[in-house]
């Protein structure tokens, strides 16, 4: 894998050589994991103006103390801060102040992450070197995955889709909502998963729908609708699913049918993933279904997001997002209606653009979305 990290941080230095500088300080932990295969705490990375041999990861510790799945790439030089833990010294600080010992008359530094105070004191530390934003530029980066990216989210994929498929064999009913979501990240543990991607959201009758729930104590009921959000991190990749049931013999006409309208937008959105295609007309095509039938009105933002090293990762799939997809992009799809008081449906895929001599888009969680009861 050291070449592949090498090759991330050329395409890097090259867009910092052609905005005018030729040093770059990344300090977004998920950021610098990308470009270095791994991300201690507290540390940064300095890519140095003497090209790779002077690129340089600085932690605030021995790498002694991290498990051997987290080591940095090899190729690497790496410099140990040990006094940092106590307050004295920064990172990112010692790194400006190499750059500046370098030569360097310039530095492209992360201001969307970095705090005020920690780009005050690169300044005083060093005021001769001009700081410049290097911007998103290694999120841009970060968009397309490589095969090996792809299978890691696979891999978590089927781990999530294992967990969930294990709780719906269960008893439910009497089951609170957060004893739920505990069993499903112990299951997510147990299968192989770094941990959960994010809190696991299960939400029952009145709370079913809701985007970004929290588990409650209520608990699992006849007639409910359960909806299930839920996420696997695997070698740092996550990814994501949703899904809703019903509790009992059969559901309601009106929960039938909400649950095929859902159904039907999350599939337009679906279908609309193919290269070149515009971010705000998948949005548009997955929001329009719930908006001809009367629930425009108190939608998401957005119907999905793109997925890596962080849940919540560029493209946004909204209304006013600009740009377009390009192959090997995954993303979710999870179009949802909550009705106050009654409760409501989503139903969330993460998936990976694909041309359509490929396939067209690899779902890549696969967990049946017919209307079960259970």
């Amino acid at each position: 894998m050291s070449e592949v990290y090498t090759a991330r941080r050329e395409r890097l230095r090259e867009r910092c050589t052609a905005s005018g500088s030729a040093t770059a300080l990344v300090s977004r932990p998920a950021n610098v994991r990308y470009l270095a295969g791994a991300a201690p705490p507290g540390a940064v990375l300095l890519l140095g103006m003497l090209g790779k041999e002077a690129d340089l990861l600085l932690c605030t510790g021995p790498l002694s103390a991290h498990p051997e799945e987290e080591r940095p790439d090899e190729a690497l030089r790496i410099q140990s801060l040990p006094g940092v833990g106590d307050g004295r010294g920064d990172p990112a600080v010692a790194a400006a102040d190499l750059a500046a010992a370098q030569g360097a008359e310039s530095l492209a530094v992360e201001e969307h992450h970095l705090t005020v105070a920690r780009h005050r004191a690169i300044g005083s530390v060093t005021p001769r070197l001009r700081l410049t934003d290097l911007g998103g530029a290694v999120e841009q980066l970060r968009v397309i995955k490589d095969e090996e990216e792809i299978s890691c989210l696979r891999i978590g994929a089927e781990i999530a889709d294992q967990a969930l498929s294990e709780l719906l064999e269960s008893i439910l009913v009497g089951r609170t909502e957060r004893h739920l979501a505990l069993e499903l990240e112990r299951r997510l543990v147990d299968h192989g998963a770094d941990g959960p991607a994010f809190a696991t959201a299960v939400g029952t009758g009145p709370n079913s729908g809701r985007r970004g729930h929290r588990a409650t104590d209520r608990r699992v009921e006849e007639g409910d609708f359960l909806s299930v959000c839920l996420g696997a991190a695997y070698r740092g990749y996550r990814c994501e699913i949703g899904r809703t049931f019903v509790i009992g013999t059969s559901p309601a006409d009106w929960q039938i049918e909400l649950y095929d309208l859902v159904f039907a937008a999350q599939r337009a959105g679906r279908e609309a993933l193919r290269p070149g295609a515009a971010y705000r007309d998948v949005d548009r095509a997955a929001r329009q279904v719930l908006d001809s039938a009367g629930y425009g009105h108190g939608l998401p933002p957005l119907t999905g997001h793109g997925v890596g090293l962080e849940n919540d990762e560029d493209p946004r799939l909204a209304p006013a997002a600009m740009g377009k997809l390009d192959a090997c992009v995954p993303v979710t799809v999870e179009p949802g209606v909550h009705l106050p008081g009654r409760g409501g449906v989503r139903i969330d895929d993460t998936l990976v653009v694909r041309p359509e001599a490929d396939g067209g888009p690899e779902l890549l969680t696969i967990t049946t979305k017919e209307l079960l009861a259970l």
